[in-house]
């Protein structure tokens, strides 16, 4: 799996330092996510972020119009740092190699590495919260967190169906199923990692997805 092109160094962009205002922003969303994630959405108020976040109601106000708009800009932001998450790493593992399946096994490689480190500081799936407490949450809030998993979805199945043009599949799987068992191992690899207190999981079954795919293409 040694890349086969040269790996450019790209100045790092120095990022215009966020205002006061876009830091309680962050910090109220943070607060949120932990909350929401912890106790539920229902059982999240907006006294306990208040008072959590050190601000007053009219600050909440200044930047979300109501409940509904927090949880939003809550699914937006988790939306956002998703892509670029996967973006990032997509490119990085297209960069070590240009052959499909090679470059998907460094990024499976990566994804792992990165899922261990995440482990201490991820508290839960924002994704498997809204689905599971599906009535309190807005339709609109519903259908942004189906549209997240659909993008996920895509993005590794095309991925997966440019590597079996170069690699006709030796197994039967689907390749749809594949790509779904990358959402599978995740949101339950936080499940299991939460319950056994292992926080390995999640990097320990990529590692094991990332052997099926390599057997599934090259037997």
């Amino acid at each position: 799996m040694a890349g086969r092109e040269t790996v450019k160094t790209v100045p790092a962009v120095q990022s215009e330092p966020r205002s006061k205002g876009e830091r309680t922003r962050e910090r109220i969303l943070d607060l949120t996510y932990d909350s929401v994630i912890r106790k539920g959405f229902a059982s999240t108020s907006i006294e306990e972020i208040v008072e959590a976040a050190g601000i007053t109601k009219s600050g909440f106000f200044y930047h979300f119009k109501d409940k509904t708009d927090l949880a939003r800009q809550l699914i937006e932001r988790y939306a956002d740092e998703n892509r670029s998450f996967l973006d990032d790493m997509s490119a990085r593992a297209r960069e070590l190699s240009d052959d499909p399946l090679h470059s998907f096994l460094i990024f499976l490689k990566l994804y792992a590495e990165a899922m261990a480190e995440m482990a201490d500081t991820h508290p839960g799936c924002l994704v498997a919260t809204v689905t599971f407490q599906d009535m309190s949450w807005d339709h609109a809030t519903r259908r942004m967190t189906v549209d997240n998993v659909l993008d996920w979805r895509g993005r590794f199945l095309a991925w997966l169906e440019e590597i079996a043009e170069v690699y006709p599949p030796k197994g039967k799987a689907e390749l749809a199923d594949l790509a779904d068992a990358i959402l599978a191992f995740t949101y339950g690899g936080m499940t299991l990692a939460k319950a056994l207190q292992d926080n390995s999981a999640i990097a320990r079954q990529a590692l094991m997805f990332r052997e099926t795919v390599r057997l599934h293409f090259l037997g």
